[in-house]
């Protein structure tokens, strides 16, 4: 029963380090990856949120800054590693503007029915005379 129980553990321990062992290697391949296209001009989005245009990155030094444009005229340094993603621009062909409107498109309207009884507002002292009938109760 032991030498099972052992076994068990043997091959658990294996399953740990090999999977371990694949995900730091898709992860260093997706840093590389991320360095090489990293280049002047692409479009990236940072940590804090924030979206801009890369105006210097060296891949080699991770701890000298990146100067990212984040507005006209406006370059910010942060980390290399603060690089969240990079952005992949939309061609404009897929953007749809001022597409007609057909009878299809349209939602239903659904008429405004004024049958609602009004709203009734209570006083500070009928708030707290409710609350004490009900803590009666």
């Amino acid at each position: 029963m032991e030498i099972i129980l052992f076994g068990l553990l043997g091959v658990m321990l294996v399953f740990m380090f090999v999977n371990t062992r694949k995900r730091q290697k898709q992860m260093k391949e997706q840093q590389e990856e991320k360095a090489t296209k990293t280049v002047p001009g692409v479009k990236v989005l940072l940590q804090g949120g924030l979206y801009g245009t890369v105006v210097s990155y060296d891949p080699v030094d991770l701890d000298k800054p990146a100067q990212i444009e984040i507005a006209p005229g406006v370059v910010i340094e942060v980390h290399s590693q603060a690089i969240l993603r990079l952005v992949e621009e939309t061609p404009e062909d897929d953007v749809v503007t001022d597409a007609p409107v057909t009878d299809l498109d349209a939602a239903p309207v659904r008429e405004r029915t004024d049958d609602i009884e009004s709203i009734q507002v209570e006083t500070p002292e009928e708030t707290k005379a409710r609350l004490e009938r009900n803590d009666e109760n």
